[in-house]
């Protein structure tokens, strides 16, 4: 009692210098609020989707990012490209009206009609943006484009410059990495490219007698309803365009834009739904509900075979078990009877193996959130970045899962040092997930890329852990402390003296063999959905099927609880009692599998290249994949755990 007395003050000790190391930090964190407050309050404030807009009232375009097409994480600030940071002044635009239209594309009265309603505008000027989006890598700016609600434009100039090499360059190479550009109207994205190429050789690329085009002008459409714009798109004009092939040369660049304004039957509430049909955005998914039914059948069977044959060899198992008597129990005794003794001996590094599970077990839990939540529409996927700000607030929400599971699981075990358990619960997944974003961040500041985080976004993820996550992991182990049950209650009494395990055994009871066959089955539950979620994750796809993507996790996590218990019936029938960590990795399996299909994915489904988008897609991939391991490693165990307490329950043991 004094031992646990002692050890109990050493815990409360510990707690309360973490707590105030909490607020401490928190005091620190709050002074840097207040500074950031007063740097970003020059940005200008978002403009709201949906309200209704008055004759010739101002529309504004917004610019975002440029990129590689092929590449979508990497992406770079609109203006990285010298585009035009200000609108050409009224006397500019009549002295290249007459030059640049004619009577039979618009009249003039259009141009000059518009331009009584002029208004001032720099482009270049920051917007506030939310989490999800800084995340995304969204560098929201200002745009020149003079734009007002009603008012079409049959052409208008934006700007007339002189490029000098240095800026031709610039845009030569964009345009032969096959550089896009993203702007808004409102929340409505519009997408574009740069330029073009004529004559290039698809391999060698450019070669004597190719030209390179850079599109000058513009074409705004933007569709409105009872005064709300729910529909707007860009295209450009094959016919405008400038040779830019030589870069020695100076070239005099005319940009300029139109707009038109059409009636649209569209209601406001589903204006993303025309993104399906987008010219620049692949085609949604054709959900292939023939090979979702393939899969899922296919699964069903296995599944269902394993449970059949599992019962019957458990019924006669429990025949032969339950009907010995006590003169033949002894020389009677085989199988997974024999080892009753060892079963529930618990297993070494039980802080790591208590703190995997628990962490596995919050993963589970905010995913099954999420996707609860995005299925009801609480969590609109429709909004820029919602889904990720939303796992990341979610994740922090629900920290107390990990640290209660966890600590109460590790009290089971006989485990003396809670705090650490907890303070390794806090880390094991958030401290991966630092290390790779050091590397992939400092590899996008290396190239300035907007995929690099602000200080703001990095600023408010870690008060988001050190205000909320951290501390409700620590109330969590602190709650089943205090609370949870910490007697193990295992139906059968441990042996002092380990039971040997036999060593030859055949290669389909091998511990790789195993592992092999227990991450494959989950797999091919959900390899068909996992391309569509690549391409989502990974491409300029728009995910909307969360329908299909509950039902595969749902699928998944039932397929991986049923093959891991059919698995270690094997291993306990074979008298391996070393069942806790292999029925863990056996789980987990599928991450390692996911992962291995992401090389695949990489190479061989997208023309993906370059450190900035390697580092990127392996890095995050590495942190899903091992989130995947510790979600569906946790499950495999509370499946596993539940089958021997049933079985080790039903038989006679001395």
């Amino acid at each position: 009692k004094e031992t646990n007395r002692r050890f109990a003050k050493m815990a409360l000790r510990r707690t309360m210098r973490h707590a105030l190391l909490s607020v401490a930090l928190s005091a620190t964190l709050l002074l840097s609020s207040s500074w950031i407050s007063v740097t970003e309050a020059k940005k200008h404030k978002r403009i709201k989707a949906g309200r209704i807009h008055e004759a010739h009232e101002p529309v504004h375009i917004v610019v975002n990012k440029v990129g590689p097409f092929n590449n979508p994480t990497e992406t770079y600030r609109y203006y990285s490209l010298p585009f035009c940071k200000s609108h050409a002044t009224e006397d500019e635009e009549l002295e290249h009206m007459v030059n640049e239209v004619d009577d039979e594309e618009a009249g003039g009265a259009s141009s000059i009609e518009h331009a009584d309603h002029r208004m001032r505008k720099e482009g270049a000027e920051r917007h506030h943006q939310r989490l999800g989006e800084s995340i995304m890598g969204d560098r929201r700016e200002t745009s020149p484009y003079e734009i007002t609600f009603g008012d079409a434009v049959d052409w208008r100039l934006l700007c007339s410059v002189t490029l000098g090499e240095e800026e031709l360059t610039s845009f030569k190479d964009a345009i032969h990495q096959s550089f896009f550009f993203e702007m808004f109207v409102e929340d409505l994205p519009m997408w574009g490219y740069i330029g073009d190429i004529a004559d290039e050789d698809y391999i060698i690329g450019e070669v004597e007698g190719s030209k390179t085009f850079l599109f000058s002008h513009l074409h705004f459409r933007i569709g409105i309803n009872d005064g709300k714009i729910v529909s707007a798109s860009v295209s450009t004009d094959s016919k405008r365009k400038v040779d830019i092939t030589d870069v020695t040369k100076p070239t005099s660049v005319k940009f300029s834009y139109s707009v038109e304004f059409e009636e649209d039957d569209l209601p406001w509430r589903k204006r993303f739904s025309r993104y399906t049909d987008s010219g620049f955005v692949p085609r949604v998914f054709e959900i292939h509900w023939l090979s979702i039914i393939n899969a899922f059948v296919l699964v069903l069977l296995l599944t269902a075979f394993l449970i059949v044959i599992l019962m019957r060899v458990l019924k006669n198992d429990f025949a032969r078990y339950m009907d010995i008597d006590e003169e033949t129990m002894e020389e009677e005794e085989s199988g997974w009877k024999l080892i009753h003794g060892d079963v529930f001996r618990f297993p070494v590094h039980n802080t790591l193996f208590a703190s995997a599970i628990g962490t596995g077990t919050h993963l589970i839990t905010a995913t099954m959130i999420i996707l609860i939540l995005a299925l009801t529409g609480f969590l609109s996927t429709t909004v820029r970045g919602s889904l990720l700000s939303g796992s990341v607030v979610t994740y922090c929400l629900t920290s107390c899962v990990s640290g209660y599971v966890s600590t109460r699981l590790y009290l089971q075990m006989n485990g003396k040092n809670w705090v650490r358990c907890a303070l390794l619960t806090a880390s094991l997944f958030p401290v991966p997930v630092a290390i790779v974003f050091m590397w992939v961040n400092s590899v996008a500041l290396a190239k300035r890329s907007t995929s690099a985080l602000p200080f703001g976004t990095l600023f408010t993820i870690s008060c988001l852990y050190c205000l909320l996550c951290f501390p409700l992991t620590v109330f969590g182990a602190i709650a089943a402390k205090n609370y949870a049950k910490k007697d193990f209650d295992a139906p059968t009494r441990t042996t002092k003296v380990q039971r040997e395990i036999p060593s030859e055994i055949p290669f389909y009871h091998s511990r790789f063999f195993q592992m092999c066959v227990a991450g494959f089955l989950p797999f091919s539950a959900i390899y068909i959905e996992l391309h569509y979620i690549f391409a989502s994750m990974w491409g300029h796809q728009i995910y909307t099927l969360f329908g299909i993507l509950f039902f595969a996790f749902i699928l998944i996590v039932i397929v991986t609880g049923f093959n891991t218990v059919a698995l270690l019936y094997f291993q306990l029938a074979r008298e391996d009692h070393r069942w806790w960590w292999p029925v863990f990795i056996n789980g987990g399996m599928t991450g390692i599998f996911i992962y291995a299909y992401s090389f695949y994915f990489y190479f061989h489904r997208t023309g993906m290249s370059g450190i900035l988008q390697g580092s990127f897609y392996f890095g995050y991939m590495a942190i899903v994949s091992f989130a995947i391991f510790l979600m569906l490693g946790s499950v495999a165990f509370h499946f596993s755990l539940a089958f021997v307490r049933y079985i080790y329950g039903r038989i006679k043991c001395d």
